[in-house]
């Protein structure tokens, strides 16, 4: 990268980072029991409930259902997200809200579920904004409806976050909107909605939050407070994520790692991502490859891409996780690090290449994740678009 480009990503970020003391971020109150559910949405009639197909079939969402219709509420369900929640369902899901007078949303799911939900109430408090005009960072700045965030997963921590990741139906471009009143109201931690996830949904969201611990610490824009979440969040999610996938009705791991989603959302919300989830993004906008997946296969290559700059950082975290002690050196604890995701990832049956990239799109993918990380995210290595395009052919072979 040439000196004059990484002088201006270095200062943007520097100048995001002596803000965040001053900047309205905030943490979702918690919910633990439908019956708050109930109080909180006191003075309110008309809610939207945003969730997916599948979800509501395994009938997750009923017990929530039911309790807001017996509680007097007119109930509206929008069940028609996909992965990669697009602008056709978020138009689809605003008319539901407008066409019943709705003054709440509720979204019940993951990651897709809540970007869907969260870009519904863009939409309402910015009327005459479509969704490409409020991408990026701070293009909302208007109160959006009561939110409130009820995860089916633990890993996207989206329940805590201002941002809302969004495809393009027709040119298939994924981005996102950035802004604090995207950050849920509430948010309802039940761990036994996560309990009848397949296998491969609890590993894929578990890894996509010690994704999010991971480039939040290792970034340049951390505070003490996203320190020490990401830190918990890493050290739950190496003793508990493995044990879910194995023994998904042990509830004591399933409490803890919908902790520590919660935890590495707060982490990421304030010191941001990386390359992975640019790298991440672009793959879901491209082939509609799950996200959860695609962090998980592309961390360890990011992570080795990175080198000596962290170091130290690894080692601090596996030191916390209890993964080996102090008496190894830097080197030689990243390195442990990187090794155990590997391992971690084989044991739980995640492949290491993304088969779905097509050579000739490469160039394209790394222009779109070099455009989207930056200036914005504050990595611990900047990296051109023909250095991210080794990291594209790496994981396609």
């Amino acid at each position: 990268m040439n000196i004059f480009k990484k002088m201006y990503c270095r200062t943007y970020q520097g100048v995001f980072k002596m803000m965040l003391p001053v900047l309205p971020y905030r943490e979702p109150e918690i919910l633990k029991t439908d019956g708050e559910v109930v109080e909180v949405l006191e003075n309110i009639k008309n809610v939207l409930l945003v969730t997916d197909k599948g979800i509501r079939g395994l009938g997750l969402t009923k017990s929530l259902e039911e309790t807001l219709v017996n509680g007097g509420f007119n109930l509206f369900v929008y069940d028609g997200t996909v992965p990669n929640p697009t602008t056709e369902n978020v138009a689809e899901a605003l008319k539901m809200y407008k066409d019943n007078n709705c003054n709440a949303l509720i979204a019940f799911g993951g990651g897709s579920v809540m970007d869907c939900a969260k870009a519904v109430g863009a939409r309402v408090a910015r009327p005459k904004k479509t969704l490409k005009q409020m991408k990026g960072v701070l293009k909302v700045g208007r109160k959006l409806p009561l939110l409130i965030a009820v995860p089916t997963t633990a890993g996207t921590g989206s329940e805590t976050t201002l941002a809302a990741v969004i495809t393009d139906s027709e040119t298939r471009h994924k981005y996102a909107i950035n802004d604090f009143p995207l950050i849920p109201k509430y948010a309802l931690l039940k761990p036994e909605l996560t309990v009848g996830l397949p296998k491969h949904i609890t590993s894929t969201t578990g890894m996509d939050a010690l994704t999010h611990a991971v480039e939040a610490y290792i970034g340049r824009s951390t505070t003490k407070k996203t320190r020490a979440c990401a830190l918990s969040a890493t050290k739950a999610i190496f003793e508990n994520l493995v044990e879910a996938y194995n023994n998904p009705t042990n509830m004591d791991a399933r409490e803890k790692l919908l902790k520590a989603a919660y935890e590495a959302g707060v982490a990421f919300t304030k010191s941001y991502v990386g390359y992975v989830h640019a790298i991440a993004h672009s793959l879901g906008g491209k082939y509609n490859f799950p996200h959860g997946l695609a962090n998980a296969i592309i961390l360890p290559y990011v992570l080795k891409v990175y080198g000596k700059k962290i170091y130290k950082k690894l080692w601090k975290m596996g030191v916390y996780a209890g993964l080996f002690d102090k008496t190894v050196s830097y080197e030689e604890g990243a390195k442990l690090f990187i090794t155990k995701i590997e391992e971690m990832n084989k044991t739980m049956n995640i492949g290491t290449k993304i088969p779905e990239i097509v050579e000739s799109d490469i160039p394209e993918l790394a222009k779109t994740a070099e455009k989207e990380a930056n200036p914005l995210y504050p990595v611990p290595v900047l990296l051109t678009s023909k250095e991210l395009e080794e990291i594209y052919h790496n994981i396609a072979k």
